[in-house]
């Protein structure tokens, strides 16, 4: 069955098209339509209005959404994480766990492969296992009772349950350029947070393998004019991708705009870091294990004060990186999907090209997804 998208705007990475049209094909791109070009008869018609065509969102640190969380282990609550996301523009995520004993983590295995049995909404990229072998140090909102030293055996047994697609750990702690090592040797990337590491530890890691930091600026390395840390090197370093939650509160605005400045959208992945908070209202919520509450939107735990992830929707995050930033849509979309896809290997994935995946999202004035295909199917 063919579907053309017409009278849209399309934008994708290094592309800015007004006036286009995109033909689908199944689950593919079949082509894309310069203005004034003839268009195809198709069986299924959508008119954008002169409204934006991206490639759907691709967000890769999500814990959850609409009071579930990845780690509550069931079908159910991974399906309706998928749902919300979807209603972000997010085509494909990454469930992403915390900090938990291994029977929990599997659990949440399980369930993810569940949901990838039938994914009705948003597709999976895989999991990202955000710990638990991270500094006790640098916890921030992971709970310290169940830190320990990195393991790829233990991956590797959740791995064998769902794929693995992310590790978040600390690459000062022992073992870790084998970890890396091990890591990729299995198709995984490995990214670094929640940790203390000098700027020669991160070297260290890079030369084993790095490929992400995990949140970046937050519980990690500060910069200090005599130790740049985690933070300085990911300003400096021109190959490592830094995660960014782009919702002025676990960075500020000027904070975005220098890391865009820095790095260039071609260098940052773009996140929520959403929580099971995510899509409710103001209130008192739990985080393996522990308490946080939600106020003006702001999750912090209730211990510490420390923030706990965030309630940010993937489409408001682009819209204040595309506000503050002011860079050409055309290279901020890359930071949205596309340097995600590239780096977890995911193919032809994140880009509106002919040939590759029909996951796309049609955005309002306001950045808010007005139509959500997945596969070539709309879903929203």
């Amino acid at each position: 069955m063919a579907l053309l998208i017409k009278n849209c705007r399309v934008v994708s990475a290094d592309l800015d098209l007004p006036g286009a049209a995109v033909e689908i094909e199944g689950s593919l791109i079949k082509r894309v339509y310069a203005p004034g070009e003839g268009l195809p008869t198709a069986v299924e018609t959508y008119d954008a209005a002169g409204r934006v065509l991206c490639p759907g969102f691709v967000d890769i640190h999500t814990h959850g959404a609409g009071g579930r969380d990845v780690t509550d282990g069931t079908c159910e609550s991974i399906r309706r994480i998928a749902e919300l996301k979807l209603q972000e523009g997010v085509t494909t995520f990454a469930p992403t766990t915390l900090t938990l004993p291994e029977p929990q983590l599997a659990k949440a295995m399980a369930a993810v492969a569940a949901y990838n049995a039938k994914p009705d909404f948003a597709k999976v990229a895989g999991v990202h296992l955000e710990g638990p072998f991270i500094n006790p140090k640098c916890c921030g909102a992971q709970n310290p009772a169940f830190v320990r030293p990195p393991n790829l055996a233990e991956v590797l047994r959740l791995h064998a349950i769902s794929k693995v697609a992310v590790v978040t750990f600390a690459a000062e702690m022992e073992g870790s350029e084998a970890f890396i090592k091990g890591l990729l040797d299995n198709g995984i990337v490995p990214s670094c947070g929640h940790s203390a590491a000098t700027h020669a530890d991160f070297l260290k890691a890079k030369a084993a393998g790095l490929k992400h930091l995990t949140h970046f600026c937050n519980q990690m390395s500060p910069l200090h004019h005599r130790e740049i840390g985690l933070v300085g090197s990911g300003l400096l370093d021109d190959q490592v991708l830094v995660e960014m939650i782009c919702d002025k509160v676990h960075l500020s605005g000027p904070m975005v705009q220098l890391g865009f400045k820095a790095r260039g959208p071609e260098g940052v992945v773009m996140i929520t870091d959403s929580l099971a908070a995510s899509w409710m209202p103001d209130g008192q919520y739990s985080l393996g294990g522990l308490a946080f509450a939600v106020k003006d939107g702001e999750a912090r735990l209730a211990a510490s004060g420390a923030l706990a992830g965030s309630t940010l929707k993937y489409y408001a995050g682009l819209k204040n990186a595309a506000e503050l930033t002011r860079l050409p849509l055309e290279r901020l979309i890359k930071a949205a999907g596309y340097n995600q896809a590239r780096s977890l290997g995911l193919d032809k994935v994140g880009a509106i090209k002919p040939g590759w995946k029909a996951d796309l999202v049609v955005l309002g004035h306001d950045f808010t997804p007005n139509a959500v295909f997945v596969d070539g199917v709309r879903k929203l």
